[in-house]
């Protein structure tokens, strides 16, 4: 579908759904650790630390990093040779290309739409699922929550839906018919939030994705068996 990662974090970031708190920092396209640490005068090494970083090489755009020492950690001197050791110049990228899952229970999902699943999740190139079916079948909320965007905004997902169910947890509902929901409007889990359409693709289909804490995570796990 060439959804566009990128773009999402930026309108997460505009529509202040998921405000950065103090002492956290957002990273956005092109950003690399080196550059982050510079703009918040401190260290590579104190990032890849505070962030439990396996490579400080992969940083990922819409992830939350700590730019503050958390409570009884010490932040090391700019000056130190420690610092000199993780490069952090690779760019963010917006997939690891590896499958991540949410915690199992932390959050219980119903299929936000009927048809066949014609594109599944890999971490890689797809970061969600498209469920296809013909226009106007109805798509709705797979958790309860709020309607943190809705229209047509964003180059790529056509009519777009996103729901925020809870500090943790979105979900993206994208190439829309129609939509049927508002900003800031509350809504339940089941209830129709949109028609299956093909707006910003070439096939009718809903494409589904689940975000864990800023990052793409497979919806599988979370929605019940079919």
């Amino acid at each position: 579908m060439g959804l566009c990662i990128v773009a999402l974090a930026l309108l997460l970031s505009a529509c202040g759904t998921t405000k950065v708190q103090p002492g956290y920092y957002r990273v956005q396209s092109g950003d690399t650790l080196t550059q982050i640490a510079r703009k918040q005068g401190t260290t590579v090494s104190n990032l890849v630390r505070w962030n439990r970083l396996p490579n400080s090489n992969t940083i990922e755009v819409g992830q939350m990093l700590r730019v503050e020492p958390p409570a009884g950690q010490a932040r090391t001197s700019k000056s130190s040779k420690s610092a000199s050791k993780p490069t952090g110049s690779s760019r963010a990228s917006s997939s690891a290309g590896k499958r991540r899952t949410a915690p199992p229970g932390a959050i219980s999902l119903v299929w936000p739409a009927q048809g066949k699943v014609t594109r599944g999740y890999d971490g890689g190139g797809s970061n969600g699922i498209v469920i296809s079916n013909s226009s106007g079948t109805p798509v709705v909320a797979s958790a309860s929550g709020t309607v943190a965007y809705s229209g047509s905004g964003l180059r790529g997902y056509g009519h777009l839906v996103i729901v925020k169910h809870n500090a943790s947890f979105l979900s993206i509902y994208a190439h829309n018919r129609k939509l049927l929901v508002k900003e800031g409007q509350s809504v339940k889990q089941g209830q129709k939030i949109a028609e299956m359409g093909n707006s910003d693709s070439k096939q009718v289909g809903l494409y589904f994705e689940l975000r864990y804490n800023g990052q793409a995570v497979d919806p599988a796990g979370n929605l019940p068996p079919r």
